[in-house]
């Protein structure tokens, strides 16, 4: 496969703070992402995951040179990106795109949501019309499931399902190639996540998307990743693909949310998941508790078969 981004011994160190009386000093420093190295072919999804602190975050933002790192490369379709500047970065972030961890907090409470949607066509189509900009909100707005009636209302009139959804709307209306997600479930209730969840994966497929995918929780990534990467204290502990329902790589997983299917059998039948037998004492929970706690991805997708209210 074609790929689409690479980045080579990343690194991004902060100093520590000290107080009042330590400006103007260089103090100690720590190390928030330490030598990254990784690849992301075209059309995949390439999760991170680990434990809150160990860097997921200063990762993203450094791809998309939100924050710039202290050394390392980032090539994206071969070119370099951190020998950009100017319009030359402008013209290729329209290609990269970001989905927040807080939809409240990424969206200006100031401004309509369909002007926040449509802000990224003003930046970098400044030709189209507003009949054509309003059109293309629209549509967008539809395919992420809100109607076009959300569009004159402001962010805090809606919930944080339909907030992130609006968040996935602005990165999905330039048409981008990678889209970064920075743990874009965390902040949202299981039942509204994996409908979150299952939203990211049919929009991949329908415009071929390729995802960074940042999360804390194994059995998020689990539904949606092709490769993980292990991150603690800023380092890769190991990359490997998704081989197994569990997706367990070999080192331990500890610290992770924990993953109720069963450990001794690697099958993918809802049979496996948790609770793990009929005759279990512990009753089945409902959909909204058990959802993401299984990592089965067609015991996943059944329970989805019957569409949540979109909140």
């Amino acid at each position: 496969m074609e790929t689409l981004l690479t980045v080579r011994e990343l690194r991004k160190t902060y100093r520590r703070g000290g107080g009042v009386f330590s400006q103007g000093t260089e103090g100690a420093r720590f190390t928030a992402v330490d030598g990254v190295s990784f690849s992301v072919s075209r059309g995949e999804t390439f999760a991170v995951v680990g434990e809150s602190g160990c860097g997921k975050t200063t990762l993203a933002r450094m791809l998309l040179r939100l924050i710039e790192p202290d050394r390392g490369e980032i090539r994206f379709e071969g070119r370099a990106l951190l020998t950009l500047h100017g319009e030359e970065l402008r013209s290729q972030r329209r290609q990269m795109q970001m989905v927040f961890q807080d939809p409240f907090a990424s969206l200006n409470p100031r401004m309509r949501v369909g002007e926040i949607v449509a802000e990224p066509l003003a930046i970098h189509e400044p030709s189209l019309s507003s009949t054509e900009r309003l059109a293309r909100t629209t549509a967008i707005f539809g395919r992420v499931g809100l109607n076009e009636d959300a569009m004159p209302r402001y962010p805090h009139e809606f919930s944080g399902g339909q907030r992130q959804r609006i968040g996935i709307a602005r990165a999905l209306i330039l048409q981008p190639k990678l889209i970064v997600a920075d743990e874009p479930v965390s902040a949202l209730d299981v039942s509204v996540g994996a409908q979150v969840l299952l939203l990211l994966q049919e929009l991949q497929r329908e415009f071929a998307l390729t995802y960074v995918f940042i999360s804390h929780s194994l059995p998020v990534v689990a539904q949606v990743a092709t490769h993980i990467a292990v991150m603690r204290a800023g380092q890769f502990l190991e990359v490997a693909p998704r081989t197994s329902p569990s997706c367990a790589p070999a080192n331990s997983w500890k610290w992770a949310a924990p993953n109720r299917c069963s450990t001794s059998q690697k099958t993918t039948t809802p049979e496996n998941c948790w609770p793990p037998s009929p005759n279990s004492p512990t009753p089945d929970p409902p959909i909204s508790v058990s959802l993401l706690f299984c990592s089965c991805p067609s015991t996943f997708n059944s329970r989805l078969s019957n569409s949540f209210p979109v909140r």
